[in-house]
């Protein structure tokens, strides 16, 4: 085997490795967010958070060797199309989180690789192998059980909480950005994208959200919602969104999303450190059948 060919293979091995600190990252987002959500409005935060991220990952695309390259921003049109969708992501998440707990609003966040794989085919004509598909359906499945809390009644009344159906819509903006990075993308580094779609992001929150992000008392916040704001900057916005750029250069949307299977399992985790205790059994079943889709679409 040569040495191309080696490194040929190894991508999706870095994109898979990616998506997995991805997982983690993201799981801290749900417990820090529950904690804030109610204490400063979603745009101001969200508005925050991307201007944090933008001068950290711009920072170090600038220092990087091939710097930022004038070419990176032809057509910039498709920053503020990302930018703009991943920004309604976050502010749907934040809403969503007034009124849904860390661990159901985790598990709404594990249908996302169903509705990537939808957008994948839509904007990529990419094809669900059997595999794929049947553990879509199983992490979906789990999912739903988390959700309801192992209600068939509730699950068959599709009585879903607020904060979770929002939240919901949040997720399918995220879908739909996945595998829109691979359609718009034009050769650009994941770094170097990352730093236009989070700076596009952050001028058209601060257009949109501007009355808020002027009447909140920054000063005067609590240090739970500043541990938030660094934290969902530093990790969960700007870390995680050049993997998601790495990975999705690298893996099918389908596959790049299906990491969220695992971010339940790692909410419950940090939640049961934080002193919330573990969850009822009753959840344990979606959970198993969320790590097993996982499994199966590593396995294919």
């Amino acid at each position: 085997m040569t040495a191309q060919s080696r490194t040929i293979q190894s991508e999706p091995l870095k994109g898979h490795l990616a998506m997995l600190i991805f997982s983690i990252m993201v799981a801290g987002s749900f417990s820090f967010g529950v904690r804030a959500a109610n204490l400063i409005d979603p745009g101001a935060i969200t508005a925050a958070r991307f201007a944090i991220a933008a001068g950290l990952i711009g920072g170090f695309a600038a220092a990087m060797p091939q710097g930022i390259p004038r070419t990176a921003f032809r057509s910039p049109w498709r920053y503020v199309l990302l930018g703009a969708i991943f920004a309604a992501y976050f502010v749907l998440m934040f809403e969503g989180l007034k009124t849904a707990a860390a661990v159901p609003a985790a598990a709404v966040f594990t249908l996302t690789p169903i509705m990537s794989a939808g957008f994948g085919w839509l904007l990529l004509r990419q094809k669900l192998t059997g595999q794929i598909a049947i553990s879509l359906a199983l992490g979906g499945i789990g999912a739903l059980w988390v959700i309801f809390r192992g209600d068939i009644g509730q699950l068959m009344r599709l009585q879903i909480g607020k904060g979770e159906a929002i939240y919901l819509l949040g997720c399918a903006f995220h879908a739909f950005y996945t595998p829109l990075v691979r359609r718009l993308n034009r050769g650009e580094s994941a770094l170097v994208f990352s730093f236009g779609a989070l700076l596009a992001g952050m001028i058209v929150l601060g257009i949109l959200e501007w009355p808020v992000i002027r009447a909140t008392d920054w000063l005067n916040l609590p240090a739970i919602v500043w541990w938030t704001i660094l934290y969902t900057a530093v990790f969960a916005t700007g870390i995680t969104f050049v993997l998601v750029q790495y990975a999705t250069l690298r893996l099918p949307s389908a596959k790049v999303m299906a990491y969220t299977y695992l971010t339940p399992t790692w909410v419950i985790l940090l939640e049961a450190a934080l002193g919330q205790g573990m969850p009822g059994l009753i959840i344990l079943p979606g959970i198993i059948a969320t790590i097993a889709a996982l499994a199966l679409l590593l396995r294919e």
